[in-house]
């Protein structure tokens, strides 16, 4: 059971200032609650704030990260397709260049077949005119034999004289070679003493100058 205070005698109690101080009391409290709660208002919104710079920053930092590798991508692809087109381009100019060779390859070999069959034709020409003429020698040459006739007598004497004929052709075709050496050594001989005379008239030429005049 609640009892009331003793209240000291001889003493005059004020309730008025008493509640007064009380009131005092609980605005002081109330107002420290609500700067308090203000206080802590106030730094969530800093750091409220302070996320939200984050965040941006953080976007624009990706935004601008997003740029720089757009940007090189770019570069990279308009390389790739400069390299592609370069080498399209050395690609083609090659095979031109190839198909040109091929052409005058084949031109160059046509008009050498062309050359070939007119030189063989020529030669075979000259062959078969030398060969005609050697046959017309021949045949002017050639007597015919007439021996049906003849006796056993006259067949030795016509032997023999063929032999001697034979002979004699041996003998010219022998004489003919041995000219045909001493030829070729006349001229082997010939072009030796050129030779050595061109040597020798470039060496004095060489002495003979004294700063690019003669002497």
């Amino acid at each position: 059971r609640l009892t009331a205070p003793k209240i000291p005698e001889g003493e005059k109690v004020d309730f008025d200032d008493i509640q007064k101080k009380r009131q005092n009391k609980d605005l002081i409290e109330l107002q420290a609650l609500i700067d308090s709660h203000f206080e802590a208002r106030r730094k969530e919104e800093e750091e409220l704030v302070a996320l939200k710079e984050r965040i941006e920053k953080r976007r624009a930092e990706r935004a601008e990260q997003q740029r720089i590798r757009a940007e090189k991508e770019k570069e990279r692809q308009a390389r790739l397709a400069e390299e592609k087109a370069r080498r399209e381009e050395e690609d083609a100019k090659r095979k031109a260049e190839d198909d040109l060779k091929k052409k005058k390859a084949l031109s160059s070999m046509g008009a050498s077949y062309s050359s070939y069959l007119a030189k063989a034709d020529q030669k075979r020409g000259k062959k078969q005119t030398a060969r005609e003429t050697k046959k017309k020698v021949l045949a002017e040459r050639r007597k015919p034999l007439n021996i049906d006739h003849l006796n056993e007598d006259k067949l030795r004497d016509k032997a023999k004289e063929l032999w001697d004929w034979l002979y004699q052709l041996q003998t010219e075709k022998y004489d003919f070679a041995e000219q045909i050496k001493r030829k070729k050594y006349e001229i082997l001989t010939l072009r030796c003493r050129l030779q050595e005379l061109s040597k020798y008239s470039k060496k004095a030429g060489a002495k003979g100058k004294v700063g690019g005049r003669w002497k």
